[in-house]
């Protein structure tokens, strides 16, 4: 079965910068592509750092202010208010900056994102250097494929290999993404695989399983002795 990854999805050439971009080269950069974010790479085309839109806004938020430690201050917002002063992109970015490779899967990009609490993430080939881009609405573009797609997919791929079920037994539709499963198969407890399995198909919102069994042989669970 074909799984969706990064390469899917991704922005290709994303724009970047360099460590010695200026401050206001970056948000033209920034406004000319509409990203709220650009990779900072070095002569190689590696990625070194990312500036983002929350970097550059530190300049407002912290305009006019001094520099002393407040006490009990945080060590991110010392961090922004020493942003406030940077005027290239090697002072402003975020270092050492979590990638991806276009090989993975919009799982794990998606826990990366989510563990990181990152919204965006650079693509980079086996050597480190920038490829594209991929943002949590990239991620959703797997969503965007039509229910005949994703019937097929799950006739003709999905279902083959399960153990116990042969894809006749099985009545697939879908609507909305929505995947409806009726039919009979030989046994009640492949039916957990078969639903797994179809969750795991891009594209597939949800599964709602009619499917009954000519036989049922799910373990009984242990009833404890009543005592008297």
């Amino acid at each position: 079965m074909s799984r969706w990854n990064v390469a899917d999805v991704m922005t290709m050439g994303a724009v970047s910068v360099q460590a010695d971009t200026p401050f206001k080269e970056i948000v033209d950069l920034m406004e000319a592509h509409e990203v709220n974010a650009v990779p900072v790479v070095d002569e190689f085309d590696r990625v070194v750092g990312v500036v983002s839109s929350a970097d550059l806004l530190t300049k407002i938020e912290f305009a006019g202010d001094d520099d002393r430690v407040r006490l009990f201050e945080s060590r991110h917002t010392r961090q922004a208010r020493g942003k406030a002063h940077a005027t290239a992109a090697g002072e402003l970015m975020s270092a050492p900056v979590v990638t991806v490779m276009g090989t993975t899967s919009l799982p794990a990009a998606a826990r990366i994102m989510e563990s990181a609490g990152l919204k965006r993430l650079p693509v980079v080939d086996d050597l480190g250097r920038l490829i594209g881009m991929v943002t949590r609405r990239d991620l959703l573009k797997v969503f965007l494929r039509s229910d005949e797609e994703i019937r097929r997919e799950i006739e003709n791929e999905a279902l083959d290999g399960l153990v116990g079920v042969e894809r006749s037994q099985v009545r697939v539709e879908v609507d909305d993404g929505v995947v409806t499963l009726l039919g009979e198969v030989e046994r009640s407890s492949v039916i957990p695989s078969v639903i797994r399995q179809i969750e795991r198909v891009d594209g597939v919102v949800d599964v709602v399983s009619h499917l009954s069994a000519s036989a049922d042989d799910e373990p009984q669970g242990f009833r404890a002795p009543v005592m008297f």
